[in-house]
């Protein structure tokens, strides 16, 4: 039987850069089998050294994951599409603050400034309002940060918390839209805040100049009302999802690499990155942007995305990518979506969780895929001293 295969850009490299191949058989199985005898390579590509779909790689069938259908023996018809989807790392690259005020009316500088968003009915003042009384934290001023950034502090964002402890280098500046040439060398996050309030004197910006750990992320992430994921490696995602279950956080997920882009919502009590990703691919396996290379104006796609998402969350209007994967193929200028599910088997989230607390995320992206149940013990303990001293620290 005919089928379409939908090949990833960091796997095109076996298929002579082809968006689609054709192959035969009646099974996802076999089809993936009759690719290999086509592209030799491709097998390792998508199974590594195992006979089983490991968790950082996706397959779909006519957009539904064969994890919900019979797995790698689900059988496809002619005309059928199988779309392999592996996971995307790409991202670049003190006290509790007091709540802010609540914002009353408008002055008039505010309303010539928002005036565009204001005639909009599902904006108007009431809107903009919600707008400005919201704080987001961003993780990583890189590629997918800075337009996230300009973005959101145009929009008006009162609080914005950045969360980059790299600095500006030349090899940034293809993509970085918040540094300059005159920034090389300074720290990300105070070249960020800069051009922020330059845009838009307004907006507060707390800039976080360290690498977010298991230590400080509960409570770093617990000052913000909805967090944009826009880091560069596995373990980052990770914990940025691990502790947006735990406090109930809205995540707004983005990643890139060469040509294609990733973008999805997850809402609190609805399903987490490990519901699509259960473990981070060994490490080697998915190349970095520093290795492999992205597009620089696919960060500006992907970027802008993740900010129309969450003002979308905060004005309460439309319908969130909660639920759909949304997949941009720049190379055949195509975007295409496909259903994620809550799974109830998964470790964070799912009915019987085994993941209580925030774990040591360098070393188990690092090869270490699973963590013993003294681990997950201490590593819950450790979480809820961090909740307290966050709770503590929000409610002082």
């Amino acid at each position: 039987m005919a089928v379409s295969v939908y090949i990833p850009t960091p796997f095109r490299k076996l298929t002579g850069n082809r968006q689609n191949v054709q192959a035969d058989g009646a099974s996802v199985a076999e089809v993936l089998a009759d690719v290999d005898r086509q592209f030799p390579g491709f097998r390792a590509l998508v199974f590594g050294q195992g006979d089983t779909v490991p968790a950082h790689i996706n397959i779909y069938v006519n957009k539904q994951e064969i994890t919900s259908l019979d797995g790698i023996d689900t059988q496809v018809r002619d005309g059928d599409e199988v779309a392999v989807i592996p996971a995307m790392a790409g991202g670049s690259g003190e006290d509790a603050a007091p709540p802010r005020k609540r914002i009353g009316a408008l002055t008039p500088q505010q309303v010539d400034r928002y005036s565009r968003h204001i005639i909009m009915p599902q904006v108007g003042p009431s809107g903009q309002r919600k707008i400005m009384e919201s704080s987001v934290l961003i993780i990583g001023a890189g590629g997918l940060g800075s337009p996230i950034a300009v973005y959101l502090a145009l929009a008006g964002i009162g609080k914005i918390g950045i969360v980059d402890f790299d600095t500006v280098d030349i090899s940034n500046l293809q993509r970085q839209i918040l540094h300059q040439n005159d920034d090389i060398g300074k720290m990300k996050a105070l070249s960020a805040k800069e051009t922020i309030i330059a845009y838009n004197p307004d907006v507060e910006v707390v800039t976080h100049e360290a690498p977010i750990t298991s230590d400080n992320a509960m409570e770093i992430i617990g000052r913000y009302d909805y967090v944009i994921n826009g880091a560069d490696n596995f373990a980052a995602r990770y914990l940025v999802n691990d502790t947006c279950h735990f406090l109930q956080k809205p995540l707004i997920d983005g990643s890139i690499l060469l040509f294609d882009g990733q973008v999805t919502v997850y809402l609190p009590g609805q399903g987490c990155y490990r519901c699509l990703y259960p473990s981070p691919p060994p490490p080697g396996m998915v190349p970095s942007c520093a290795e492999a290379g992205v597009l620089g104006a696919l960060c500006g796609t992907v970027g802008t995305i993740q900010a129309t998402e969450v003002l979308k969350l905060i004005l309460g209007v439309g319908d969130s990518l909660h639920g759909r994967l949304l997949l941009y193929d720049a190379l055949a200028m195509e975007f295409r979506q496909v259903r994620i599910r809550k799974d109830p088997n998964c470790v964070l989230c799912g009915e019987h969780p085994t993941v209580t607390g925030l774990i040591d995320y360098d070393a188990w992206c690092g090869g270490a895929f699973g963590h013993t149940n003294e681990e997950e013990q201490k590593a819950a303990e450790a979480a809820a001293k961090a909740r307290d001293r966050a709770a503590s620290a929000m409610n002082a």
